[in-house]
């Protein structure tokens, strides 16, 4: 297996992201090779700094950026020899299995379905977020951010989606999909929520429990939390202000720590041919080197293929 990764993205690259493959390659098994792609002579430079040896690592070289403010679609067209546009070349080419970055997350939304392409049948891919459960297990919230506006048959795709990541990756045994609504009822919410209550519960292979509200976030209700990017990515930034604030304060509990996006480093982006984790800005080394094990677990899981099985029976 061989995982590529953007070491120029984010904003504390190149040093953070370099360190975060060093604790990869430690921990990976040596069936696994990590490719890193940027400018070769900084990343050479850190990894001599660190006394690592060069030839634990693959490199391919680029000397162009994307940078975080730049417009993601005029961004990867214009520059081809940018680390995300190489990156994203190397996949198509099936030269790396999976490719991992925490710069600009436009553009590697961009790169994704220009590059890999959309599964057949997928409408929208999308970005989901693992949200800590009080029982001390996880739960999936998709959309977070990909998607603003939605038909009821997105919603539908993203449940059938995070189910069988849920079931794939998480090993959780027939997933609960729940409906992000205002109130438990079936006609409830708007015509969005209310239509795409009707295709979920219609939908014999998903185990759909019905609606959800903000409550139902944190416990066992629901496993699959489904909602448009718009809601999904106002709840995740909430999320992640209250773990800010909760830092601020040095308070320290063990669920609430549950809440630091280092443990998990990035998310996969699912609905595409091939696997792609795209991770926080404010990565460090840490959340890198869990970005690196995740796609590796993705491909391990070969999620593609099952995402394919279940489109074929819909």
């Amino acid at each position: 297996m061989h995982i590529g990764i953007d070491i120029m993205g984010g904003d504390y690259a190149p040093l953070a992201t370099v360190n975060g493959a060093i604790l990869a390659a430690n921990v990976l098994p040596t069936s696994c090779r990590l490719v890193l792609i940027g400018d070769e002579n900084k990343i050479k430079s850190i990894l001599k700094d660190q006394n690592y040896d060069t030839s634990k690592f693959d490199f391919v070289h680029s000397d162009s950026v994307i940078e975080m403010g730049e417009h993601p679609a005029r961004a990867f067209t214009q520059k081809q020899n940018s680390s995300i546009s190489i990156g994203f070349n190397l996949l198509k080419e099936g030269k790396i299995d999976a490719f991992v970055g925490a710069g600009n997350t436009g553009a590697m939304l961009v790169g994704a379905v220009l590059s890999v392409k959309p599964i057949e049948g997928i409408q929208r891919p999308c970005i989901m977020s693992l949200i800590p459960k009080e029982n001390g297990g996880f739960g999936i919230l998709l959309d977070v951010g990909s998607n603003a506006d939605c038909k009821p048959e997105t919603l539908l795709q993203f449940a059938l989606l995070g189910s069988t990541y849920a079931s794939s990756v998480l090993n959780i045994n027939l997933p609960k999909i729940g409906l992000i609504n205002i109130g438990e009822e079936p006609e409830k919410g708007n015509a969005l929520a209310q239509a795409a209550y009707l295709l979920l519960k219609e939908n014999t292979s998903l185990n759909f429990i019905g609606n959800i509200e903000g409550r139902d976030l944190f416990n066992d209700k629901a496993d699959v939390m489904v909602c448009d990017g718009f809601t999904g990515n106002v709840v995740l930034k909430l999320a992640e202000a209250f773990y800010r604030i909760i830092q601020k304060r040095d308070i320290q509990d063990e669920y609430l720590n549950r809440f630091n996006y280092e443990d998990y480093g990035g998310t996969p982006i699912l609905g595409i041919n091939s696997t792609v984790i795209v991770g926080h800005g404010i990565s460090n080394a840490k959340a890198i080197k869990n970005m690196i094990t995740l796609a590796q677990d993705v491909v391990q899981a070969q999620l593609k293929e099952k995402i394919k099985l279940v489109l074929q029976h819909e």
